[in-house]
């Protein structure tokens, strides 16, 4: 597995995808001696009255950990958090961009700071996006890339 983040990502999605959920976001946070590996996790079938369960988490994490340990990337004393994505869930990759075209989000784009959008469309291969900026009539294309730290907005009132 090694410590590559990426490879980490591509193989975590694979195994999260054989147990039939969907690996939403997954952070290494903490130190070189202790790791802290947090992991957000969805049902393929998620809808809003049938999301994570806590028995879901503890499935996931199981099998993450199996893995974890036989590789003995992390060592002894990595701590593995696995959590359902929340109500302001992350939107990271191309499909989770398709998925919640018309919707809000919060986004951090390069050369404008964080700002809330509505998804308005992704290119075919999901390399660009096409936001529209809250409070204008602006519509502006973005390289995928350029867009970070991205959740779904949900207004608290």
């Amino acid at each position: 597995m090694g410590e590559n983040l990426e490879s980490l990502i591509t193989e975590a999605r694979r195994r999260i995808a054989e147990l039939g959920y969907e690996l939403v976001d997954l952070r290494r946070r903490g130190s070189q001696k202790r790791p802290v590996l947090q992991v957000r996790v969805d049902r393929q079938d998620s809808t809003p009255d049938r999301g994570i369960t806590h028995q879901d988490c503890t499935l996931v994490s199981r099998a993450l950990e199996e893995w974890f340990d036989a590789e003995g990337a992390f060592g002894e004393r990595y701590v593995l958090e696995v959590s359902s994505p929340g109500i302001e869930r992350p939107v990271r990759w191309p499909e989770h961009w398709a998925r919640f075209r018309g919707h809000d989000v919060n986004v951090k784009l390069a050369g404008r700071g964080r700002v809330r959008a509505t998804i308005v469309d992704t290119s075919d291969d999901g390399s660009t996006l096409m936001l529209r900026v809250a409070g204008t009539d602006e519509a502006i294309t973005v390289p995928l890339h350029e867009a970070r730290d991205a959740t779904l907005a949900f207004d608290w009132k």
